[in-house]
């Protein structure tokens, strides 16, 4: 299981921020730090690593993590003020995209050249917001379907993909019924992939383990040992995916 450690502070000139560290076990060599969309910075070590080293590896990318955090400071009035007009930030799997929302008679939505582009005849806020949102339960049927059946596979109490559906959550990211039934929100498709089969395999140990019991952790530790730091990632850009 990843280990958590307490948020530790880094100083470098004038300016100072806090990262969190996960000791993942299938990491081996090499110290990554990650800036999360919200402004959390996150470091997955190998195991035996020292708190010198981590700190050494950090303050040696500090000037990095601050470039990003200056981006994410000067982006972040776009992406929670959601008014759906061009300019605006969107998610899709782990991706920022930028919106484009040009008049046409036809309507279509696509990802094109790093953009959400949106063609329709009426350019109005709430329409184009019911346009990313059909799109976007279009692309869950076909994502959620694809992981869950990768992650059933791998899996030896789960004889095949069990009955799902989406349902709107503001504070889940899943849910699995006393009968089996696994619930997904379909905001976790504009989360990376990594995040997505966690929230997967978190709900499908559910088949198995109904609540979180020592033995529920001890089979998402054996089928994704670095599950703490994918739900961390999830954490720390949670509310920014969660905008509508």
């Amino acid at each position: 299981m990843a280990l958590s450690i307490d948020r530790q502070q880094v100083i470098y000139g004038e300016r100072r921020f806090y990262y969190r560290v996960f000791v993942a076990p299938t990491r081996r060599h090499k110290i990554a730090i990650h800036v999360h969309p919200d402004g959390s910075v996150q470091v997955d070590a190998p195991p035996n690593t020292s708190a010198v080293e981590i700190k050494q590896a950090v303050l040696k990318r500090a000037r990095w993590v601050l470039k990003h955090l200056e981006v994410i400071d000067s982006q972040q009035r776009y992406v929670l003020a959601r008014e759906y007009v061009s300019g605006e930030t969107h998610f899709y799997l782990g991706r920022r995209y930028q919106l484009k929302v040009l008049k046409r008679k036809e309507e279509s939505v696509k990802l094109l050249r790093g953009k959400l582009v949106i063609a329709t005849a009426d350019k109005s806020p709430e329409h184009v917001q019911g346009l990313i949102w059909q799109w976007v339960l279009t692309r869950c049927k076909k994502v959620f379907a694809r992981r869950l059946e990768l992650m059933v596979a791998s899996l030896n109490w789960v004889d095949a993909v069990p009955v799902w559906k989406f349902r709107k959550m503001t504070k889940q990211w899943g849910s699995c019924s006393p009968k089996g039934i696994v619930s997904l929100n379909p905001h976790l498709v504009k989360a990376p992939l990594a995040c997505i089969d966690y929230v997967i395999l978190h709900e499908l140990c559910h088949l198995q383990e109904h609540n979180h019991s020592p033995q529920f952790y001890s089979l998402l530790d054996r089928h994704m040992p670095d599950w703490a730091s994918r739900k961390a990632k999830l954490d720390g850009i949670a509310e920014l995916l969660l905008v509508t």
